[in-house]
């Protein structure tokens, strides 16, 4: 059954049956990466390939992360240099890919990009729960460096989104322009 009652008191469980506060500092962290992978599986409906396949990626991450934080003593689920050094490649070829304009944005450019920049805001609060909860618990430091670089790329990706978007209105005002005038 998917209900066990054991939350109607306001507790829940960790891994290895670790009983906590719903309040907790960790299960707020939890709900906050699970919101993130819920706005990143928004935003991938809406993108390309490529973009779906690195934002299934992320997801995964995001799991192992979650994992992390509700085990923090299993191994298994830390984060590595080529984690961040993934989102950090990512990063670096989508800014050499175009003439990013370099001022603060106005969000909602287009769907894919709004849809990014909701996922990106998530991450940054994921990121504060994330120091939040590490005052007092365990926390892994590779998987904080991995949440900044994720908004990182998220904003990346969304400002590409902007500038495709830009560039596909551009040529379709043409092609009617060209239309109107008859050729």
């Amino acid at each position: 059954m998917i209900y066990t009652k054991k939350g109607d008191e306001g507790r829940t469980s960790l891994m290895n049956h670790i009983g906590v506060s719903k309040c907790d500092d960790r299960m707020e962290l939890l709900g906050t990466i699970d919101e993130l992978s819920s706005q990143i599986g928004l935003a991938k409906v809406a993108a390309s390939d490529g973009v779906a396949k690195r934002l299934s990626r992320i997801q995964e991450d995001l799991m192992r992360l979650m994992a992390g934080i509700a085990d923090p003593g299993n191994g298994k689920y830390r984060f590595q240099e080529e984690d961040v050094s993934r989102l950090e490649a990512w990063i670096d070829e989508i800014e050499n890919s175009f003439e990013r304009e370099k001022a603060f944005v106005l969000y909602g450019g287009c769907e894919k990009s709004a849809r990014l920049d909701v996922a990106r805001a998530v991450a940054r609060r994921a990121e504060r729960r994330f120091w939040k909860a590490a005052k007092s618990h365990t926390v892994d430091k590779k998987a904080a460096r991995y949440l900044n670089r994720l908004s990182d790329y998220l904003y990346m990706e969304a400002r590409y989104a902007d500038e495709q978007d830009k560039i596909c209105r551009e040529v379709a005002q043409k092609v009617m322009k060209e239309l109107d005038r008859g050729i």
